[in-house]
């Protein structure tokens, strides 16, 4: 059974649930989340593995600063914190915005990931719900205390249980977006919330993505899970990933929205067994790294020469030819 603890990492307080035996999963909540997202699965998953379900920093009983949100901060404030507890390496699991973080976690200590699972990840495509874009927009910090309001909080999650109990998967969703939303009532927590968010979410949608970097996955076992009827991150940035990532593996859960880990608890928990027993870890390695990164480097400057030797034929063929002049 998970026991709650907390640590002091460079003067803030970090919390974080941990229980189980066996190989270390370390468990990434998403925007507005905390590790009380991980709680449908732990029981599950702490059958097979230590599970290390932090609290990020804005998040939860987490310390609140003013700071630095960006995915790069988080990701070494997880190694930290990996290091602190004396874990050296672990299966990364990364749920939305959690996602993007365990990819910049793989990206810059290579050396601390044994494997990637990412669950309805972040960081794969330009489209967002509408909710969180409208974080970016000015003057969103005065706009929250009003949606984080009690009566709106208690009437979001009622809707989200009425609609669970007709069967229909969205109100996890739901329930969970106004429960993240209650958790925005301290100006702490929303101004953590307004900077995290526009970290990585502009007007127009996600403004970092990973896939330019997807083939460097290569190096890494990589498990996609997603619900095909996801409403805040669609399914189809999965299904791409999953073709830019050699070897990696696509579990797309029917019927299930954005926390298919909540929707599907045992499917999810098997899926996550299955690709962890049946992968070797990944092993540090500079030398196929250094190739990867110079055989990438040569692919694009290949195809940047053929588009420029196709635009300087197209253009040839247009002064040899050109159109004939309209009739007076």
């Amino acid at each position: 059974m998970t026991e709650l603890a907390d640590i002091n990492l460079h003067g803030h307080r970090l919390s974080y649930r941990i229980g189980g035996s066996g190989p270390l999963l370390v468990l990434i909540h998403g925007i507005t989340n905390s590790s009380v997202s991980w709680v449908p699965v732990l029981t599950l998953l702490e059958r097979d593995f230590t599970v290390l379900a932090p609290d990020l920093l804005g998040h939860g009983d987490s310390a609140k600063p003013r700071g630095d949100y960006s995915l790069g901060a988080n990701a070494s404030l997880l190694r930290d914190l990996m290091v602190a507890l004396d874990y050296d390496r672990a299966t990364i699991v990364g749920h939305s915005l959690g996602g993007g973080i365990a990819m910049q976690v793989s990206y810059q200590f290579p050396e601390r990931v044994e494997r990637l699972v990412l669950v309805s990840s972040g960081g794969l495509g330009r489209e967002v719900t509408a909710v969180l874009r409208a974080a970016a927009l000015p003057g969103a910090e005065l706009v929250l205390p009003l949606l984080a309001s009690g009566p709106l909080v208690n009437a979001g999650s009622a809707v989200g249980g009425l609609i669970s109990r007709v069967g229909l998967r969205a109100g996890s969703d739901i329930t969970a977006l106004w429960q993240g939303l209650a958790s925005l009532r301290d100006i702490e927590a929303r101004r953590a919330f307004v900077h995290t968010a526009r970290s990585v979410i502009d007007l127009g949608g996600q403004r970092i993505s990973a896939t330019n970097k997807l083939y460097l996955a290569e190096a890494f076992p990589t498990l996609i899970v997603w619900g095909d009827r996801d409403p805040v991150i669609p399914a189809r940035h999965g299904i791409r990933a999953h073709e830019l990532m050699p070897g990696s593996r696509l579990e797309l859960f029917g019927g299930a929205g954005h926390f298919p880990h909540h929707d599907e608890p045992v499917a999810f928990a098997e899926a996550v067994a299955d690709f962890v027993a049946t992968t070797a870890p990944a092993k540090p390695d500079a030398d196929a790294l250094r190739r990867l990164l110079v055989e990438h480097a040569a692919l694009a400057a290949a195809e940047v020469a053929a588009a420029a030797e196709a635009a300087a034929q197209a253009a040839e063929a247009a002064a040899a030819d050109p159109p004939a002049a309209s009739a007076a």
